[in-house]
């Protein structure tokens, strides 16, 4: 059965981003970007949703306005035959014309910009986009409660692991394979990310070198891919034998994600890289220990690489040479990079609610990833994992 997000859930959603709109002195905003039309309206159909700063919002649906009526808990939900009927509609709800206008100008393409400003002539369009990452960074108990349900499904991908992985498989036939116990499962498939042109398929599984063969996606992990239209990720690679073999996946349940990686091996792996795991893991639960609300992002990632340095890994630690990324954890919920990022120099603090993935690793050039990864919610007390699979290092 389908699962539709409450009113109750939506009406808090709405009125945090309108405090937002007031702050900002914006009359309302236009949210038309799939993720942030499911937050805020409970539906991804083709749709405009209208909130103003004052009052009840108006979800305008094109196409499947049917669907888009059964899906969305809103009361006031019109069919949109036009987008030159928007001004039209909006009116019409008694709302006047916005003169200030927020949209999500992050991730709203230019040519579109550009006819919504013919659409609204009087109204100077401003970005909303960090605002409502920042609602959106706190989850709410309901949001939580998925996540949970989807931190059993990458649990479950993770204990079937060592009834798929054999010697001489390659590493896109081993990734198919945990894909299918994933999507039988119910698994959504699709990985939501907000970052212009990144796209990722699942996760990583990547085993030996291939885990330290970078790529363009920001990540420690790259991997060589298939082709160079997918040029990250499981390739053709053969497994072998006493080599790490990282499982960096993803699961995603009614419309959330959690992040988990674990590590295995056919055989015993070498004293460097089970040591660096056991330091990965060392270092994970320091970061834990830190993580309390008020504790400003950025300083968990200035920890980090403190650490990792005393421990001896300055040249290794997420990633070697330019390839190195500069954060250590990054935001999960509807999409996988959301707030907050865990990277230097950010400010924003830690809150309670917020749900994020720490993923410290090692990338040893010519021999491979080790590291973990958990995703974590912030608690009055401190962090929480959120997944909950075995982090020992797996030996088969």
């Amino acid at each position: 059965m389908a699962r539709y997000t409450p009113k109750e859930e939506l009406d808090r959603r709405i009125a945090a981003l309108q405090a937002s709109l007031r702050t900002a002195d914006l009359d309302g905003t236009l949210i038309v970007q799939a993720a942030d039309l499911f937050y805020f309206a409970g539906t991804i159909q083709q749709a405009h949703l209208y909130v103003p700063a004052e009052g009840e919002p108006l979800l305008m649906a094109r196409r499947s306005f049917t669907r888009a009526c059964r899906e969305s808990a809103l009361p006031d939900v019109v069919p949109l035959t036009s987008l030159r009927t928007l001004g039209g509609l909006i009116t019409a709800q008694g709302h006047p014309l916005p003169t200030r206008l927020g949209m999500e100008l992050d991730v709203l393409p230019a040519r579109n910009y550009f006819y919504y400003q013919r659409l609204f002539p009087d109204a100077e369009i401003v970005d909303i986009s960090t605002a409502i990452r920042t609602v959106r960074a706190i989850k709410s108990p309901y949001e939580l409660a998925i996540q949970r349900k989807a931190a059993q499904l990458v649990d479950r991908m993770a204990r079937a692991v060592p009834e798929i992985l054999r010697e001489g498989m390659s590493e896109v036939e081993f990734a198919g394979r945990v894909e299918a116990v994933a999507r039988a499962a119910g698994h959504q498939g699709q990985i939501r990310l907000r970052n212009w042109n990144v796209e990722v398929f699942y996760g990583h599984i990547l085993s030996g070198e291939n885990g330290a063969v970078p790529s363009f996606f920001d990540s420690a992990s790259g991997g060589e891919g298939l082709s160079p239209a997918m040029p990250h990720g499981p390739g053709r690679k053969p497994i072998r034998r006493h080599e790490p073999v990282v499982v960096d996946y993803c699961a995603a349940v009614d419309g959330y994600i959690v992040d988990q990686t674990r590590l295995f091996s056919l055989g015993d792996l070498s004293e460097r890289l089970t040591v660096a795991y056991e330091a990965m893991r060392t270092l994970q639960n320091e970061l834990a220990e830190a993580g309390k609300p008020g504790v400003p992002a950025g300083d968990l990632y200035d920890l980090a690489v403190r650490r990792a340095t005393e421990m001896g890994y300055a040249d290794y630690f997420m990633g070697y040479g330019e390839s190195r990324v500069q954060f250590v954890g990054h935001g999960v919920g509807i999409e996988l990079d959301e707030f907050p990022v865990i990277a230097h120099g950010v400010k924003m603090p830690l809150e309670t609610g917020m749900v994020f993935a720490l993923e410290p690793k090692i990338v040893f050039p010519g021999e491979g990833l080790v590291g973990i990864e958990n995703t974590w919610v912030v608690t009055e007390q401190g962090l929480q994992s959120l997944t909950i699979s075995d982090e020992n290092l797996t030996i088969l």
